[in-house]
């Protein structure tokens, strides 16, 4: 055997060793992105309940909100900014979210369904009028997907069963 042959046969032995390594490091990456993924729905998941939490614990709040989705422009100065906060977050969230779909931790079975629920408000005229106090908060980007969501011309129909001019009397 010639030096050559032994370093053919060295070379082949750390392919060999290598092959398992880089498996092994592939199979983490793997699991690593999966657990980011899972973390970041939990924190998302998280952030939606604290914000619905804000209508089942207050009925008064409850009515601001039914009352500013017919008409932002209706509701006095103080109810403007309790629905401009909670807009604000749920926006914030949703572009959150939309940012999480665009890096790919978020999967577009979810994404769609976060988009589903944000062309039934949206299509409220008055969460439109909102949007357009507040579109400059948000990145360009994110603005452009909820102004086409606006643009398609949903018909708002998420409370369609309520009976949302008894609101409007309160």
């Amino acid at each position: 055997m010639n030096w050559e042959m032994l370093a053919a046969i060295g070379q082949l032995a750390a392919v060999l060793v290598g092959i398992p390594s880089f498996i092994y490091l592939a199979v983490q990456i793997r699991e690593q992105t999966k657990e980011r993924q899972r973390a970041a729905v939990t924190a998302l998941t998280g952030q939606w309940g604290e914000l619905v939490r804000s209508l089942h614990d207050s009925p008064d709040f409850s009515a601001i909100y039914l009352r500013g989705l017919q008409s932002f422009g209706e509701l006095d100065a103080v109810s403007k900014v309790r629905f401009s906060a909670f807009f604000g977050r749920f926006f914030k969230n949703f572009e959150g979210m939309y940012f999480y779909r665009r890096d790919g931790t978020l999967g577009e079975t979810l994404w769609g369904e976060i988009e589903r629920t944000m062309a039934d408000l949206i299509a409220y005229p008055g969460t439109q009028q909102w949007w357009k106090t507040r579109r400059h908060w948000h990145t360009h980007e994110f603005a452009a997907v909820v102004d086409d969501i606006i643009a398609k011309g949903c018909k708002p129909d998420a409370y369609a069963t309520y009976d949302l001019r008894e609101v409007s009397k309160a």
